[in-house]
Order: structure tokens, then C-alpha cells, then sequence
């Protein structure tokens, strides 16, 4: 079986979606599907190349706040997408975004079959280009999504199951299956060391510095934090909203509400594996969310997560109790969550253990094989039509 990902951006390290699709190739090509990528080009010459390479397409007006988001649009070749669609036995769309519509009107005109991966709400770009949480762009997008790409699919795959209500919502066309992408687990089990909180207390926040994922609120928090003076936030990442983050932690320093400056950093996954081991609480602000990958991968480790709860985040189904939830946007919510954990130090080595536990049912593996079953779904359901 030959497989396609058309992607725009998948070669940055800080994107969630880029993430996915290369642990789901590798994932395929170790069932022996032949697993290829047709995306821009990646710009680090030493590193890996897309299969099918597009040139990188400069966004009139908005490239500086794409660039900044760390993304980039393709350059559309008909030449190559028809060369890459040839290719294929059926085809993975990875977006909706200006590339994906292109290849699927070639891919309809060759008879390959679509399926696709709903990873992005609308209401994440639009956040990226600077719209507010609630604007009139948001549901016309999805319909634009809808018609251009997503209705053209056999399947979509929803990684949670709240993507799927709101799929089915926006009346989507296409066979909706929840399948979540997954990560990768240890064969031994994982048992974490029990953590008592001490001088210092990690809590490490993961995910790009953007406004959807709304790490102000943990800033924020840490004025109604009992324990504040104990705590050093680890902020996991890069992104737009970098330099007015650093400059608010540095405020919570010079008005002694933290004594322990908040570190940030852009860290490998091995480093983040390690940071999760030694760190005491996860915290999930955003949002925004059609699964959150980071967070499960913290828990993998049996990092006890404070997760928020929100309409779009689908992020708080690894919650295990009431007290790893809060308000989205609370940020008196989230300290109190964060300093009742930081009171029942026994509870939350018990908690440990028990996410470390619940992970493993997100192993990778079994997402490819019910991917691999989707693919051949939607082959057989082409030779039929």
C-alpha cells in the first residue's frame, strides 16, 4: 500500500502536526506501508527532505506573522502534485490550507482516493493571525475546510472525541472515526519515583508561546498561589507571544510575588522526557486544542497534569480526577489546583502512577494499525465507486 501526506510545514520542530505526521510514517513503514511526504521543502539543507518537495510560497502581508508562527505555505506545482498523486494508492490530507484543495481536485480528476486528519481548528489560525477567541471568521473557515477538502474525504480521522461532536456539528460529509494519533510507549512499565515538594517546585508548561495557548494564565496564577514563593514555572518552548511572557515573569519577580525566576527554553523530546521525570505538576492552558500530544507525553513519564477545560480542548480527557481540571482561563482556579497538589504530596505520587498507567492505552502502535484499516477502507470504497 502506498500512502501520500501532503502537508504545507512539516519540518518544524515546534509544531504539533509536523510531530504527528513523522511518527505516523514511521509508525506505517513498520507495518511495510510505503509511507511518502509531499511538503515544502525543509529549510536546514543537512536535514531530511520531503519525497515530493514544494517550493515555499511568501504570504502577501501576513508572511512575517506566519514566519513568526514558525509555518510556511507550499507553492503550488501542478507538475508535482500530478507526479505525487500518481504515485499514490490513496491520499492522507494533513490541512486544509490552499495546498490540500489543489491536490484534491487532481486526485479526484485521477480517481485516487482522500482520506484526512482533522488536527487544526479554525479558530487557531485565525487566534495566529491575531483575530480574538470568538470572531465571525471562525465558522465560515470551517466551511471553506469543509467544502474545499474535508467533504471530499472518504474518512476523517478525529483524534478525540470531542472533535468528532464538533465535525459532526459543522455537518461534515465524510465517515468520522475517532482514532487518536498516539505516542510512542516504553515495552517496561513506567513507575515513577514519588516527588516531594521542596525548596523549589517545578511545573512545566510545554507548547509553543502563542495567545491560543494562553500560558498568561499561569503566569497569572501564581498571584493567587499560596505557594508561589516556592514555585519555578518551566515554560517549554518558543513562539510570538515569547517576549511579552518574559517580560511578565520578570514583573512577578521585581513585585516578589516568585522568588524563583521562571525559566524558558526550546528543549529535544529526550530533554523534555527528562524535565517531565523531575518536574513535580504539568500544566495545560490552551484553549484551543484537538488533542494536546505534550501533555500525554508528560504523563507517559507519571507527571500528574492540571489541565484546562474548555469547549474546544480536547486536551482534558487524560484527566484522571476533578482536581487535574480547571476553568479555562481561571487563574485563580488553576492555583488553587496547583496548590492542593502541592498539599497532598502522598495523593499526588499515588496520581503519578496511575497517569503513568493510563498512557500506555495511547500507544502508537495501535493507532497504525486502525489507520491501516482506514486506508484500505477507503481504497475499497473507491473501487466500488
Amino acid at each position: 500500500m502506498k500512502v501520500l501526506f501532503v502537508a504545507n510545514n512539516a519540518f518544524n520542530k515546534g509544531n504539533g502536526i509536523a510531530v504527528s505526521i513523522h511518527n505516523t510514517m514511521k509508525g506505517l513503514k513498520e507495518l511495510g506501508i510505503d509511507a511518502r511526504l509531499m511538503a515544502v521543502e525543509n529549510p536546514d539543507p543537512e536535514g531530511p527532505q520531503p519525497d515530493f518537495p514544494l517550493e515555499h510560497f511568501v504570504f502577501p502581508i501576513f508572511e512575517p506573522i506566519i514566519q513568526k508562527n514558525g509555518f510556511s505555505y507550499a507553492k503550488l506545482s501542478k507538475r508535482r502534485i500530478r507526479e505525487a498523486v500518481r504515485w499514490a494508492d490513496v491520499i492522507h490530507m494533513e490541512e486544509a490550507l490552499i495546498l490540500q484543495p489543489a491536490v484534491e481536485k487532481i486526485a479526484r480528476k485521477e480517481g485516487v482516493p482522500c482520506v484526512g486528519t482533522f488536527h487544526l481548528y479554525p479558530h487557531s489560525v485565525l487566534a495566529n493571525l491575531g483575530f480574538p477567541k470568538k470572531n465571525y471568521l471562525n465558522a465560515p473557515l470551517q466551511k471553506l475546510w469543509n467544502s474545499t477538502v474535508f467533504d471530499h474525504c472518504s474518512i476523517i480521522q478525529c483524534p478525540a472525541a470531542e472533535v468528532k461532536r464538533y465535525l459532526t456539528e459543522c455537518r461534515s460529509k465524510a465517515e468520522l472515526r475517532v482514532i487518536p494519533n498516539g505516542i510512542n510507549i516504553p515495552e517496561e512499565k513506567v513507575v515513577p519515583e514519588d516527588v516531594i515538594p521542596g525548596e523549589v517546585i517545578d511545573i512545566l508548561c510545554i507548547g509553543r508561546l502563542s495567545k491560543e495557548k494562553s500560558q498568561d494564565t499561569l503566569l497569572q496564577a501564581m498571584r493567587y498561589s499560596r505557594h508561589a514563593d516556592r514555585i519555578r514555572l518551566i515554560f517549554a518552548g518558543d513562539g510570538p507571544m515569547a517576549g511579552q511572557y518574559k517580560k511578565m515573569a520578570a514583573k512577578l519577580v521585581r513585585e516578589g510575588v516568585i522568588k524563583n525566576s521562571p525559566v524558558f527554553g526550546f528543549y529535544t523530546h529526550e530533554e523534555l522526557s527528562e524535565l517531565a521525570r523531575k518536574s513535580y505538576l504539568y500544566v495545560h492552558c490552551s484553549w484551543v486544542e484537538t488533542e494536546g500530544l505534550s501533555c500525554l507525553e508528560a504523563t507517559r513519564e507519571g507527571l500528574v497534569p492540571v489541565i484546562g477545560e474548555g469547549e474546544l480542548v480536547s486536551t482534558s480527557q487524560f484527566a484522571l480526577t476533578p482536581v487535574s481540571k480547571y476553568p479555562l482561563g481561571d487563574s485563580k482556579a488553576l492555583a488553587e489546583r496547583i496548590d492542593w497538589w502541592i498539599e497532598h504530596p502522598a495523593e499526588r505520587n499515588r496520581m503519578a502512577r496511575e497517569y503513568a498507567d493510563a498512557a500506555r492505552k495511547y500507544d502508537i502502535s495501535s493507532s497504525m494499525q486502525t489507520l491501516a484499516q482506514m486506508y484500505e477502507d477507503a481504497i475499497k470504497a473507491n473501487k466500488k465507486n
